[in-house]
């Protein structure tokens, strides 16, 4: 590891935010942990930012030399915004960035495909993480997590698809690697956990766990799209829904080493994460 200035995590309070925050301070690094509230995080400096308002980018840069980028939540052209900021932290004297994109958005694809065609031409240190669905999408406030508590069901348009779910954890791990190691990536990195399950798996592991039944409930492509219209813009429930289709279809039933090759150690099962959360409780 090398020694660093100061890293400004973007989405500080988010699920991979937070996790990649904690890590930094617990290795010695200094944070400055950005959100729209200013939140304090352990150990950090929270600042407050707001994608949406340029005037608090300056302050939030100042002193920065690393910077881990959350994309503007439920944005179908994070780039507009992003872009712009990016030049600006380069100015500023930021050298290294690492972005969170998705194992379902290359290079030049949409929403954040277009930050990661950037990223190399801003700056000389780079990484794009691009992590699979999370586990945590099952445990935490997301809108599956609410429907197996409200409804115990888990609604998708995936069919037998799989999905190789990581551990938010492991993604922050990868993070902290990406944006302390001495050499930087400077390539995208595709994020998965030790197995590709599909929802069924994820309902029965979540029923033999808890001991509370869970049944994965399968929507064509338009109803998945027409329910996550309720909850987020027509755009981004038509991509959404897509990246459901796209599953079905085997796009995401894959397997990578990168966790344990970066990282030194397996990715967490989903299993293991459950049970982790139910001893938490208890």
């Amino acid at each position: 590891m090398s020694t660093t200035g100061t890293t400004l995590v973007i989405g500080a309070t988010g699920t991979t935010g937070i996790r990649t925050a904690a890590q930094l301070t617990a290795s010695g690094h200094r944070v400055k942990a950005a959100s729209r509230r200013a939140t304090p995080v352990t150990d950090a400096e929270p600042v407050p930012f707001d994608w949406y308002a340029p005037a608090t980018h300056a302050a939030a840069l100042d002193g920065v030399d690393r910077v881990y980028l959350i994309p503007p939540l439920g944005d179908s052209d994070p780039a507009a915004i992003m872009l712009p900021f990016l030049q600006q932290a380069r100015t500023s004297g930021v050298h290294r960035a690492v972005l969170l994109s998705s194992s379902a958005i290359p290079e030049g694809g949409p929403a954040v495909g277009t930050v990661h065609q950037a990223l190399p031409e801003l700056f000389d240190e780079w990484a794009v993480l691009r992590p699979s669905w999370f586990m945590q999408n099952f445990t935490g406030t997301h809108a599956h997590a609410r429907s197996i508590r409200d409804e115990a069901s888990i609604w998708t348009a995936t069919e037998s698809g799989r999905v190789g779910f990581i551990d938010a954890g492991d993604i922050a791990a990868v993070a902290v690697h990406a944006l302390t190691d001495e050499q930087a990536p400077n390539t995208d990195l595709l994020l998965t956990g030790p197995e590709a399950l599909g929802y069924d798996d994820i309902a029965a592991i979540i029923t033999e766990v808890t001991g509370r039944p869970v049944v994965h409930r399968r929507l064509s492509y338009e109803q998945m799209r027409d329910r996550l219209t309720t909850q987020v813009p027509m755009e981004f429930a038509t991509l959404l829904a897509g990246m459901d289709r796209a599953i079905a279809g085997g796009a995401e039933d894959r397997i990578t080493d990168t966790v344990r090759r970066l990282t030194g150690r397996p990715p967490r099962t989903f299993r293991a994460l459950l049970e982790r959360e139910m001893r938490s409780r208890s």
